[in-house]
């Protein structure tokens, strides 16, 4: 029901939103022009383009345009990037996804749409199994020991919320996903024996598919720039399009949009990789300790 819609009557910002509008208020600072300006361009008021720098409206074609032009803009391929941005951003906010069904999913619900469209994910986990990874019962366990949720119908319904986004990895145009897991995830005893040993059979099978690379990096490796903390690169197919990283702490979701962020994010993941095992390597470890299970 519309009354019980949680974003209802608010302002709704997404990371590429926030992406163009920073872009635009780059290029308006470097050109010493104030909001007033933009706005006058526009014929709109200036709280609608403070609203379009923060990422918190769409924004049109011809509205792209016309700042580009105020702001000196005149490299086409430059406008046509920024375009293309507008365009994701707009396609994002009005996708009627799956995820829309699960109000469990209020912290993840941004990344979780940026996953529905994206091409490719690359992600480093220290912990756990990630979510596109996980069986059901594995992903139950971690609700119940993350002790987020009391109401046992809550948590079914955020592993059915979770089991939903894995359709991404088949289809028309699967999600290229590559998955670099520290020994410990597949070694962490997490809702017992069989529940444990039932998730590395389908970490198993599932490096089987084309579009998924599993790669553990081992106890053995030493010391790496991947020990302060775990994180997962989204790639998109728009032209001009950046990696968009994301961090987890304890309390938020940490988004780096930056360029300089996703190409040191890039280069970390990229160090790690090497230190992993190949990928006959990975799959004889898990096939191991899942037999000690």
């Amino acid at each position: 029901m519309a009354g019980n819609d949680p974003n209802r009557g608010k302002t709704i910002t997404t990371v590429l939103g926030r992406r163009l509008g920073g872009e635009l208020l780059r290029m308006r600072e470097v050109c010493g022009l104030r909001q007033t300006h933009a706005a006058e361009a526009l014929t709109a008021s200036v709280t609608k383009v403070a609203k379009i720098e923060r990422g918190q409206v769409p924004m049109r074609d011809p509205d792209v345009r016309a700042l580009c032009h105020l702001y000196g803009e005149n490299d086409e391929a430059a406008i046509e990037k920024l375009l293309a941005l507008a365009k994701a951003d707009r396609d994002r906010r009005k996708a009627k996804g799956w995820w829309n069904q699960y109000p469990q999913l209020t912290a993840q619900i941004e990344y979780v749409a940026l996953e529905d469209i994206a091409t490719e994910v690359r992600t480093w986990q220290l912990a756990f199994v990630p979510g596109l990874l996980q069986t059901a019962d594995y992903a139950r366990a971690l609700a119940v020991g993350n002790g987020a949720w009391q109401d046992l119908d809550e948590i079914e319904t955020f592993v059915e919320a979770r089991m939903a986004r894995q359709a991404r990895l088949a289809g028309e145009r699967p999600l290229q996903l590559w998955a670099l897991l520290h020994e410990g995830v597949v070694r962490q005893l997490v809702g017992g024996r069989d529940v444990m040993r039932a998730q590395l059979e389908h970490l198993l099978e599932v490096t089987s598919l084309p579009n998924v690379r599993v790669q553990v990096v081992p106890f053995m490796a030493g010391a790496h720039p991947g020990m302060t903390c775990a994180f997962t690169a989204v790639s998109f197919a728009e032209p001009g399009a950046l990696d968009v990283v994301q961090v987890d702490t304890l309390s938020t979701k940490v988004w780096l949009e930056s360029e300089t962020d996703a190409a040191h994010h890039s280069a970390v993941f990229d160090r790690i990789t090497r230190l992993g095992l190949a990928h006959s390597s990975s799959v004889r470890l898990i096939d191991s300790i899942r037999k000690e299970m």
